[in-house]
């Protein structure tokens, strides 16, 4: 029987490499078309072509950009299904690089889907990668009403006096799993445009009758992360800051709520849904199910690395961040069997072994923090 194909856009990135391995270990033609970005590979060791060396060999791999309709168009040639993940990554960054982001996620977005639409092609099912930075404030219960609450984004006069915990009526809100449901508040340009991709895929699969899957990925953490990168997963910044004997940079009071999914997970979440053969149009949650806040997350990564450091709670505000936000993952369960298998300290001491055989990343959080602060999106 003919081995199925899949291309994979931002296949060399830190969770597209992953999701290559998966795909060839289970017999899979992989496909990879990559630009190469150096926001994400700049100081990763390469191969004498410029490839990532943890690049597997059976893939094929295809350096261009998806805004190239001659590069997508043969990168297509005979691809069964679809795995898009290209895209510039970083809520800070996005909010000072607002036409670049614009052009590499939502823009070319456009132009992949406008070959589809326009092109002979052969593909027969699309997943997208999504953020769960699209929710913007997760979801929330009134513990004196018990009913469950939505909010918007946090007033710019509440966070000017560090009120951080969302109030109802004058009292504080609790924080509970987010579902799909929830409305969408996205807070960054990051954020609308991983809102763009989802859409977009959704309305052209559709269409086009291609089945679309749109994950909603939250904090993803794993070897093959660019810690020397300041916009990307906090776990890979405070690893960078901490093994430079510096400080982890907390934002607020540190007791903001988030999801740490490992890489493996989250790449078992796109094979299952590649592996499915239900014709769906939807949105699913890929995350642990469990939350940790971000204080928490600092300390146990100083433990695991031995260092004897606190981290610095900076009582301030990052425009774009939100105070809570986990997952809710009993929709990607129900529907396609998924459950992630990585306990959260287990996946650390996995990121940490591999940090420990790379070089010492460049610290740069103090450079993005005052690029941040110039841009006057530190309050």
């Amino acid at each position: 029987m003919k081995k199925k194909r899949v291309l994979i856009t931002g296949g060399a990135g830190f969770i597209g490499s992953h999701l290559v391995d998966r795909l060839i270990e289970k017999g899979y033609e992989v496909v990879v078309l990559d630009l190469l970005l150096d926001q994400v590979h700049g100081e990763a060791k390469k191969d004498a072509k410029g490839w990532p060396i943890y690049m597997n060999p059976a893939a094929h791999c295809v350096k261009g950009s998806i805004l190239d309709k001659e590069a997508v168009r043969r990168a297509l040639d005979g691809v069964d299904s679809l795995v898009h993940l290209a895209a510039s990554v970083g809520v800070g960054q996005s909010m000072t690089n607002i036409m670049a982001y614009t052009e590499n996620n939502t823009l070319a977005t456009a132009a992949l889907l406008e070959v589809l639409s326009q092109e002979k092609h052969s593909v027969k099912r699309m997943v997208v990668a999504s953020s769960m930075s699209i929710y913007g404030e997760g979801e929330y219960v009134d513990p004196v009403t018990k009913r469950q609450m939505a909010p918007a984004m946090r007033s710019l006069e509440q966070l000017k006096t560090k009120q951080w915990e969302l109030s109802f009526e004058g009292h504080a809100l609790d924080p509970v799993p987010t579902s799909e449901l929830k409305p969408l508040y996205p807070g960054s340009i990051y954020a609308i445009n991983k809102r763009d991709h989802e859409e977009m895929c959704l309305v052209v699969g559709k269409a086009l009758n291609i089945p679309t899957i749109a994950l909603r990925l939250f904090n993803v953490y794993g070897s093959r992360q660019a810690l020397s990168n300041p916009y990307t997963g906090v776990a890979a910044i405070f690893i960078s800051r901490l093994l430079n004997d510096q400080r982890p940079l907390v934002f607020e009071d540190g007791l903001q709520r988030r999801d740490f999914v490992h890489v493996g997970d989250v790449a078992d979440a796109f094979l299952n849904v590649l592996e499915s053969d239900k014709q769906v149009w939807d949105v699913f949650n890929v995350g642990s199910g469990k939350s940790i806040t971000i204080q928490e997350m600092a300390t146990t990564l100083a433990r695991l690395l031995k260092k004897n450091i606190e981290p610095e709670i900076l009582q301030s505000y990052r425009y774009g961040d939100v105070r809570h936000c986990f997952a809710d993952i009993r929709k990607i369960q129900k529907v396609f069997g998924f459950s992630p298998k990585r306990k959260f300290e287990e996946g650390m001491q996995e990121l940490i072994r591999w940090v420990q055989e790379v070089d010492i990343p460049v610290n740069k959080s103090a450079e993005s923090l005052k690029e941040l602060e110039k841009s006057k999106l530190i309050l």
